[in-house]
């Protein structure tokens, strides 16, 4: 015999991480390098929406410099995009008692 409220609950499941991942479309997580010559932004799926550099970072002589904020700055940017992500499905897969979620 089927269960039909466990197959409710896995569309409600459904409903919600589709839910969820629109929302992280949608947002937006910034970073910002120390000097300020670099800010990244990244949507919540963690894809580049936008990168800006600062006239004063694009001097010959500042290369290194500048390549290494960047390198710096999108990291961050990953790394909290990530952790956004990860804390918005753990809603979801808290729900299932799932080892290890």
């Amino acid at each position: 015999m089927v269960d039909f409220s466990k197959m409710k609950d896995l569309y409600e499941l459904q409903k919600k991480a589709r839910k969820i991942q629109k929302e992280l479309k949608e947002t937006e997580i910034e970073a910002k390098s120390a000097s300020g010559w670099v800010t990244v932004v990244f949507n919540g799926e963690q894809h580049l929406t936008s990168i800006d550099l600062a006239e004063a970072a694009l001097s010959p002589d500042n290369k290194r410099e500048l390549e290494k904020e960047i390198k710096n700055t999108v990291s961050q940017a990953i790394s909290r995009a990530q952790a956004h992500a990860a804390e918005r499905m753990r809603e979801i897969a808290g729900n299932l008692n799932i080892p290890g979620l």
